[in-house]
């Protein structure tokens, strides 16, 4: 996704797992990072991405066209040689706009 509109509304709409998940990308812009990285960073069990992911999948595909806030390297492309994720700063700043409209 590269429409800041649709980035906010895919926030919007999603989990507060996945919530959790772009608010942690947003932190790091332009950084790749592998899931286990991640998962340390937010304080999550190890797999927790995977089934974030998955849940998340129904909401992308019939709302969104399979489209994602974030960009993904699986274990062939990415540097690490495991699955990766990042945002670009675009995605970034809808990320922490649509964060920032959240009620607490």
């Amino acid at each position: 996704m590269a429409d800041p509109g649709e980035i906010i509304a895919f926030r919007d709409a999603c989990s507060p797992l996945m919530g959790a998940l772009l608010d942690e990308l947003a932190d790091h812009p332009n950084t790749s990072r592998a899931f286990p990285e991640i998962e340390d960073a937010i304080g999550w069990p190890r797999r927790r991405i995977s089934s974030v992911l998955g849940g998340v999948f129904h909401l992308r595909t019939t709302q969104f066209q399979g489209r994602r806030p974030y960009h993904f390297h699986d274990s062939k492309f990415s540097r690490s040689g495991r699955w990766e994720l990042w945002v670009d700063d675009v995605q970034a700043a809808a990320i922490r706009e649509a964060t920032a409209a959240t009620p607490t």
